[in-house]
């Protein structure tokens, strides 16, 4: 018996490599996608382009995404959980450095779905390795610290934007090297990594996962919309309120350390709630008081700081506490294609929200920023209070 609770304990142990491996990959994109949101933002800003272009530009990584999550299992089926994210690494290096040769505004677009798949790919992969490989017991602590890490990385992309500008080679190059430094622990782990084996009808299944949770798979759709509607245009933003380059990068990095210093907390708090539903509802109310009170605040760079700093860590925790809801009713393959289920809602707001804020600013000026993010947040508290009056009703 002595034996079997010493191996018992020695596979947890050994279960913290893969996690780390999964984590450190998925930073990767925290990285890419705090870095080069903004940069890319501001140089088709410098170019002349407007709000709208910017956003439909942007908005391709969201169709990209949604391309690329159907795709995930079966890659991983066919070529192994590690080979494939490793492949996917060195696919959205390579195509994030295409920006920079790219000169035509066309080039962008198939550079903006390559990346993006990639990117994609990596994510779905990751949570799932994550998820499979955390302890039952601690995996609202292993998701709580997964959600901080990918935190901090796009904390840490707004401030290397800030520190290197985006002109030159610099920012691209930075990027490249990080992200092909992330290999090693990938590889490294790779005798850890979770199998997926073919379970029948998988479409059936994928598609199912987005009716099945309407209120947490919601969360991740307003989630990607915010995120990546909100830090693409967020500098363009900056800018017309009358802040410099480096000032409205510092900004984004507050809303990055509220995510950093939030997302354990939060994730702990929502193992205590017999309904999540509540927490992810409180989440969203934050995020369009936030909305509410950014135009009164933004002439002042440290108020607006804060209410970026509470508003970023509530706001993210939309995707946190629905994932840690998903990961607790599913395992196994239904788990790896339920996280497919819930990054396509992810990229579907990644299409929607840099449009509807891009034209939200060219047809209200920089008022239609904020307007347009907290129609968002209106719709998810409206959808949240419905389904939970409606299970009061059945129960």
């Amino acid at each position: 018996m002595d034996r079997s609770v010493d191996t018992e304990e020695t596979h947890a142990r050994m279960r913290w490599l893969p996690i780390s491996a999964a984590i450190a990959s998925i930073s990767v994109v925290g990285i890419a996608i705090g870095l080069g949101m903004p940069l890319l933002s501001v140089i088709l800003e410098t170019r002349g382009y407007s709000a709208s272009l910017i956003g439909l530009n942007t908005a391709v990584a969201g169709i990209a995404s949604i391309v690329g999550a159907p795709l995930a299992t079966p890659l991983a089926m066919r070529f192994g959980v590690v080979w494939t994210m490793a492949a996917m690494i060195v696919l959205g290096a390579l195509a994030f450095m295409g920006f920079y040769f790219a000169t035509a505004f066309w080039m962008w677009f198939p550079l903006r779905v390559v990346l993006h798949i990639a990117l994609t790919v990596l994510f779905i992969l990751s949570e799932f390795w994550i998820s499979s490989s955390a302890p039952p017991h601690r995996r609202g602590f292993v998701l709580g610290l997964y959600a901080t890490v990918l935190s901090l990385g796009f904390a840490l992309g707004p401030w290397l934007f800030s520190r290197l500008g985006s002109g030159g080679f610099a920012p691209f190059g930075t990027v490249f090297v990080l992200v092909m430094i992330a290999l090693v622990p990938v590889v490294a782990a790779w005798r850890q990594s979770p199998d997926i084996h073919p379970t029948g009808d998988e479409s059936g299944h994928f598609l199912r996962y987005i009716w099945l949770v309407p209120t947490a798979t919601a969360a991740v759709l307003v989630f990607g919309a915010v995120e990546t509607g909100g830090f693409a245009l967020f500098p363009v933003y900056g800018a017309r309120s009358g802040y410099s380059e480096g000032d409205a990068a510092l900004l984004l990095t507050m809303i990055g350390l509220g995510n950093v210093l939030m997302q354990i907390p939060i994730g702990m708090l929502s193992d205590r709630m017999p309904d999540r539903r509540y927490l992810l509802l409180g989440c969203a109310m934050v995020g369009l008081a936030g909305m509410i009170f950014l135009p009164a605040v933004v002439g002042n760079w440290h108020l607006m700081a804060a209410v970026l700093f509470v508003w970023g860590g509530m706001v993210a925790a939309l995707y946190t506490v629905g994932l840690a809801h998903l990961g607790s009713r599913l395992s196994g393959h239904e788990l790896a294609n339920a996280n497919a289920a819930f990054v396509l809602c992810y990229g579907l707001g990644m299409v929607l929200g840099p449009q509807a804020i891009g034209i939200g600013m060219d047809l209200f000026g920089n008022e239609g920023f904020a307007g347009a993010l907290a129609l968002f947040f209106l719709f998810y508290i409206v959808l949240a209070i419905t389904r939970i009056a409606m299970s009061r009703r059945r129960s």
